[in-house]
């Protein structure tokens, strides 16, 4: 996002408490259960649902913004979430993000020290059953590592921009608008 200006980050509701050096409103919006249901009963979210015994959203109105401004959002979210979003969005492109293996995933997340060992099996299990959901999505990357991770985010978010379906090639030209030759600083 750093290197690309047409990239925004939308920040996602939770009623999970903040873990050590997340900064609300950056990380997350985080409020308590009353607060997230009536944003969920006034059609706030996008989609909504509750993930490891706490409430996530995706606000509606910045995303749908952003969009119209010509922005490419991007959202985090679980397969749930993702799919939901797809339902809504259909244009939305998906990319499953994947752990180099369930070993590797199950020492990030103890690296972190945020859950108990209950915890890390539920999340694993979860994850698990979520790599069977991969056949939804437009992209898989397998994070090896978060540099080469982001190289291959911004070739897919390049293609995409690319796509004939998304744009006008000949129209843009012609009106000295093309501006999907661009490719973000590295």
């Amino acid at each position: 996002m750093k290197s690309d200006p047409r990239l925004a980050f939308c920040v996602s509701v939770t009623t999970r408490r903040p873990r050590a050096g997340e900064i609300p409103g950056v990380n997350y919006t985080f409020v308590d259960v009353a607060e997230f249901r009536k944003r969920e009963a006034r059609g706030e979210f996008l989609e909504s649902a509750e993930v490891y015994g706490n409430l996530y959203g995706t606000p509606r109105a910045p995303v749908e913004q952003l969009v119209q401004s010509g922005q490419d959002v991007l959202l985090e979210k679980d397969v749930q979430g993702a799919l939901a979003i797809k339902k809504q969005m259909p244009f939305a492109i998906l990319v499953f993000i994947a752990p180099p293996s369930v070993d590797e995933l199950k020492a990030r997340i103890l690296k972190r020290g945020t859950e108990t060992t209950e915890d890390v099996e539920c999340r694993l299990g979860c994850a698990v059953r979520e790599m069977d959901e991969i056949r939804h999505f437009d992209y898989v990357v397998v994070n090896y590592d978060i540099g080469r991770t982001t190289k291959v985010l911004e070739a897919i978010v390049i293609a995409e921009r690319h796509r004939t379906r998304n744009l006008d090639p000949a129209r843009e030209c012609l009106e000295g608008k093309a501006q999907y030759d661009a490719l973000p600083a590295s």
